[in-house]
């Protein structure tokens, strides 16, 4: 009797419908475009400016925007069955178009925006659809030239923040294989810019950017690995790695004559104060792909082509640069927050350990990369590491600890002046450092020492490299001292020392075995007494431990002699090769070679005595300054590095006499290695002789009115066989000086302490 159930069933004509999965049928996309469609064309509507325009003959007219949504409209139910074969672009350009149209309110956009993020988050764009690389480049060229009216603050903030989604969408979707390294590099400029003007933005803004920015680098970076052989590295020309200013982003994205053109920000967004000039307040991220030639080529192919390697070393490269920019950056009543001494680098060294956890060792494979971590990078961690605040240090001692993990094979020299000139001066509490800092310091000691492997990796490879610093010796010496409270209560930082030489002790046990019985290595008389120069002994092989256990024994050997050596060659030079022949390092008679050798490769030397040395007028010192020079390959240098490389051997010395005959002897091996710069010699003595004017006239506080570039280029008229040397030429080199002085005064405290024989 009761009544009957009025909800009936709709029976379905079409038998297909599937099981709920987070891709949509195909099918359903048809459906999916259509309610896009329709809501971006309710929000139209509720602006008059979307009305009918009215011809001469009253006809009513849609907006060329609108027409273009109802166009889709009418077909979009008959490609349902065939969607498979319907190109993305078609029903994604009226909504790219909204997005791009400076004639839009911020509302309009955000909801194109959000149709968008929809279709990529729901694969409406998979691997599979039609031309789905030409659709995700289009997306991402028109979220990252957005245009739209700002009527109020909020609405602002849901576009930029709609903007990030979209941009990250397109880095997680299963598609973003075939983004370009253009592309790529693009999406981070543009949520970059987001970053750096959500400071005066609201807070919510604000982490959203960062958060994203987090993301998108894990996205990227990830990839690394898998990376292609193939996809080899990208060196775009005439870029160097200094990281001392910023890259100049391409005309095609940023120009003061067009203020539009920066981006997502469009001409009506401005912050306090005015438009964010976008060109020259912070880096960008640049694919050179502007130039002419058969490399050229190659190169636009490179930017062109599916992202890898190219786009990760702009990227890696920019990253660094942001600790650069920190000091060009101003500080206002109303600066945004990347402005702020602490905030720069924690925000970039963020990011650059998470592309290096991301990268693992693939981060090392390619030349490009590695180069950036060697230099630009590890200048960065080297600076910040001696920052006041404790919280940079533990970021930067994470990533040194990362870059040990995964990298320490080639980062051998990078490592030991972090860990001799940061770590243990502030563990041992140098230049005034604060308790946080030395707790930060020591922690990051005692988890090396923690590793396995690392007491062994420190001793051979450092106490038993001649020229190395004994860093287990110092480390040790370090811990030791600091295990145990003298006058002092006990702390943590006592703790830690007393842990960290248990985990050394323990490191050293545990590679022993509990039954293996210890050798004893004795010293092999007859062949540490056999006359052998030092800097030729190598190790036969390092597989075998035959060979290498007795190679590192030998070379502690030499190295201790050589140290009593180098302290009594900086009390007395003469004393200090006698002991050095006493001692079989050097031969009865001394030769040119023999001391040139000892003068290049020997740690601990005093600058000033190898400077007054290398530049004697006797015959024999002439001649060991001919070999000295020898010992340098100045192969491929420019001329102001290869300067820097030979002076920050030894001090040069005072008289112009000496000057001349070690800038002579420099002249002639860097002619020698590149013949095809300079047309003699003489060509090159005279522009070195003028770097080193040019050196002293712009870094000397006492000279009042400095060199210009055009008295610079005017000074070295004619010196290359009577023609000039190109003025693109002269020009990099005299901004080089400028920019970073040529050191000619050593680094006290630099090499080993004295020894007493």
């Amino acid at each position: 009797m009761g009544c009957p159930n009025q909800q009936s069933e709709v029976v379905a004509v079409s038998g297909d419908t599937k099981g709920c999965s987070c891709a949509p049928p195909k099918t359903s996309s048809a459906f999916m475009v259509n309610s896009e469609i329709g809501a971006v064309l309710a929000v139209m509507r509720r602006n008059v400016r979307w009305g009918f325009h009215y011809t001469a003959d009253e006809d009513q007219l849609d907006h060329p925007l609108i027409t273009s949504f109802k166009e889709i409209r009418k077909q979009v139910f008959s490609w349902q069955h065939h969607w498979h074969t319907i190109s993305p672009v078609i029903y994604l350009q009226p909504f790219l178009d909204v997005i791009q149209s400076d004639e839009t309110s911020a509302p309009i956009t955000g909801v194109a925006l959000s149709s968008i993020y929809k279709f990529l988050t729901l694969e409406v764009l998979d691997m599979d659809t039609v031309n789905v690389t030409d659709a995700l480049h289009l997306i991402v060229d028109a979220v990252t030239s957005c245009r739209f009216e700002v009527t109020d603050p909020a609405s602002e903030e849901v576009v930029l923040m709609k903007i990030l989604q979209v941009l990250l969408a397109c880095m997680k979707s299963k598609a973003s294989v075939n983004l370009s390294n253009q592309h790529v590099c693009n999406i981070v400029n543009t949520c970059f810019q987001i970053v750096h003007q959500a400071g005066s933005k609201g807070e919510l803004l604000q982490r959203t950017a960062r958060h994203t920015m987090h993301e998108l680098i894990r996205c990227i970076f990830m990839h690394l690995p898998d990376v292609c052989d193939n996809n080899q590295d990208f060196t775009p020309g005439g870029r160097s790695h200094s990281g001392d200013e910023a890259s100049i982003p391409d005309e095609d994205h940023s120009s003061a004559s067009k203020p539009q053109d920066n981006g997502y920000t469009g001409s009506k967004i401005e912050l306090a104060g005015g438009p964010l000039n976008l060109s020259t307040n912070i880096p960008e991220v640049k694919m050179d792909h502007e130039s002419t030639g058969d490399v050229d080529q190659s190169k636009t192919h490179q930017v062109a082509e599916p992202y890898g390697v190219p786009c990760m070393v702009e990227i890696f490269s920019f990253l660094c640069s942001l600790l650069n920019a920190v000091e060009h950056v101003g500080v206002g009543p109303r600066s945004n927050s990347l402005t702020y001494d602490e905030d720069v680098p924690l925000f970039a060294f963020g990011l650059i350990n998470s592309a290096i956890e991301l990268s693992g060792p693939s981060l090392g494979h390619h030349p490009e990369m590695l180069a950036l971590v060697q230099n630009d990078l590890f200048h960065s961690l080297m600076q910040f590491g001696m920052s006041p605040s404790p919280l940079i240090l533990s970021t930067v001692c994470s990533i040194v600890l990362n870059l040990y993990h995964l990298m320490r094979v080639k980062l051998k020299l990078q490592l030991e002046a972090f860990f001799s000139c940061v770590l243990m001066k502030i563990a041992v509490n140098k230049h005034g450092a604060s308790y946080q800092q030395q707790e930060v310091a020591m922690e990051t000691l005692v988890d090396l020492c923690r590793q396995p492997g690392f007491i062994h990796e420190m001793y051979a490879n450092y106490d038993c490299d001649i020229s190395c610093s004994n860093l287990f010796e110092d480390l040790a010496n370090l811990l030791s001292k600091s295990a145990f409270p003298v006058n002092s209560p006990l702390s943590a930082i006592h703790v830690l020392a007393l842990e960290g030489l248990i985990a050394m002790i323990s490191g050293m046990a545990e590679t022993m075995g509990d039954g293996d019985q210890i050798p004893v290595l004795e010293p092999d008389a007859s062949n540490l007494e056999q006359r052998e120069a030092f800097w030729n002994v190598k190790c036969e092989s390092y597989e075998n431990s035959d060979c290498w256990v007795p190679y590192i024994h030998k070379m502690k050997h030499i190295k201790k002699k050589l140290m009593i050596g180098v302290d009594h060659f900086n009390r007395d030079p003469k004393k200090g090769f006698q002991f050095l022949q006493g001692s079989c390092l050097l031969p009865e008679t001394l030769d040119p070679i023999s001391v040139a050798c000892f003068l290049r490769y020997a740690s601990g030397l005093d600058k000033n005595l190898v400077g007054e040395y290398l530049g004697n007028h006797d015959q024999f010192c002439v001649d060991v300054l001919q070999e000295y020079a020898k010992t340098f390959d100045f192969q491929e240098m420019n001329l102001d590095i290869a300067l820097r490389v030979f002076l920050e051997t030894f001090r040069l010395p005072g008289e112009s006499q000496k000057i001349q005959r070690v800038v002579e002897a420099f002249a002639e091996r860097y002619y020698g290695q590149s013949p095809n710069i300079f047309a003699n010699k003489d060509a090159a003595l005279l522009l070195s002789y003028s770097l080193i004017m040019l050196n002293t006239d712009q870094h000397n506080t006492q000279v009042k009115k400095k060199m210009t570039e055009d008295d610079f280029i005017r000074n070295n008229r004619r010196i290359n066989g009577g023609n000039d040397l190109p003025r693109e030429y002269l020009s990099e080199l005299y901004h080089s000086i400028c920019e970073n002085e040529i050191r000619m005064t050593p680094e006290q405290g630099v090499g080993f302490p004295s020894h007493d024989p």
